[in-house]
């Protein structure tokens, strides 16, 4: 599991809904920012859910994009780069980590570059969310600690 600092990083910046809402992507999203359930049914509107129900999916869902993030990953990271790379592919999705600049460089172990990488991403339905500009610059401070 992701260290406390990634965890709390991440919950800062989604907060907790226990009703569904949709995100500035317009996606239906719940919990701790879920957009689907452990069995893999979308998240829509109108649904609701515990508290216990929203730190349970969230636990489930880190422990997806962790396992996705460590099969991306082909050099060696620490914990806190883990946990940043964690936060990220839950925000933006393993395919778009999968696919992006931010990987390439983390690959070839280019670590400065990669720092650069994660404040470009900062867009949310083709805006600039000041929101996004903030997590992203938390998630290089958190890569590079």
């Amino acid at each position: 599991m992701i260290n406390e600092d990634s965890e709390n990083l991440i919950k800062f910046f989604e907060s907790c809904s226990l009703t569904a809402y949709q995100c500035p992507a317009n996606i239906w999203t719940i919990g701790w920012g879920s957009t689907k359930y452990s069995n893999g049914t979308k998240v829509k509107k109108g649904d609701k859910i515990t508290q216990q129900q929203a730190d349970e999916l969230f636990d489930v869902m880190i422990k997806e994009f962790e396992a996705g993030v460590k099969k991306l990953v082909k050099v060696k990271i620490n914990e806190n780069q883990l946990g940043a790379l964690v936060s990220f592919a839950y925000n933006c999705g393993l395919g778009n980590l999968a696919s992006s600049t931010l990987l390439k460089k983390i690959n070839a172990s280019d670590f400065d570059g990669a720092d650069n990488e994660f404040k470009k991403w900062n867009k949310g339905g083709g805006k600039v969310l000041p929101g996004l500009v903030k997590r992203r610059l938390q998630e290089a401070a958190l890569f590079n600690k």
